[in-house]
């Protein structure tokens, strides 16, 4: 009778597994901004060096709050940690007297900020769809909140303004607006 019960408790047990199990985000005691979001930031400007030469992008546009009056899109792949990533770079360009024009002219002048969205490995962050999110300064160092937290990771995930509320907003529920 017991081997029967432990017999089938494993068989139970082995049906319940997945057939492929997603490795688990690392532990960390921040919704974000946290040394592994950080560490995995640095990883990623590295591995995004060049975008601007990315086929995959679009013209100048009007942009709003909170990215810029002008923005710039350009989509890939890139590899981190020898795992590959579809990744969304946004370039925020603003300051006074900032004109599409202008832009278009002298980009480096005006950009203010690069914000980028990267698809994780499944298990990130389940209820987001797995994005990864991060604002980078022009020259590569992540940004910070007014309350001094790296802005990467799951930034502002569970709070009522920010990147995950904001884009979770978008239509198709895909957290995109680039393809709305």
């Amino acid at each position: 009778m017991l081997i029967k019960l432990v017999l089938s408790g494993a068989l139970a047990a082995f049906v319940a597994l997945p057939f492929t199990t997603p490795e688990p985000a690392p532990p960390q005691s921040k919704p974000f901004g946290g040394p592994a979001d950080v560490a995995f930031a640095g990883k990623v400007w590295k591995a995004m060096e060049g975008y601007q030469d990315w086929k995959l992008t679009t013209v100048v546009y009007k942009g709003q709050s909170p990215h810029g009056k002008w923005l710039r899109l350009f989509s890939s792949w890139v590899t981190v940690d020898g795992k590959h990533y579809p990744i969304i770079v946004k370039e925020n360009y603003g300051g006074r007297g900032v004109t599409k024009e202008g832009v278009e002219k002298d980009s480096k002048k005006w950009l203010k900020a690069v914000t980028i969205m990267l698809q994780r490995e499944a298990g990130y962050d389940r209820d987001n769809d797995n994005w990864y999110w991060v604002k980078y300064s022009p020259t590569g160092s992540i940004e910070k909140n007014p309350m001094g937290m790296q802005l990467a990771g799951r930034v502002a995930k569970g709070m009522n303004q920010g990147c995950i509320s904001c884009h979770s907003q978008a239509a198709g529920k895909d957290f995109l607006y680039s393809n709305d």
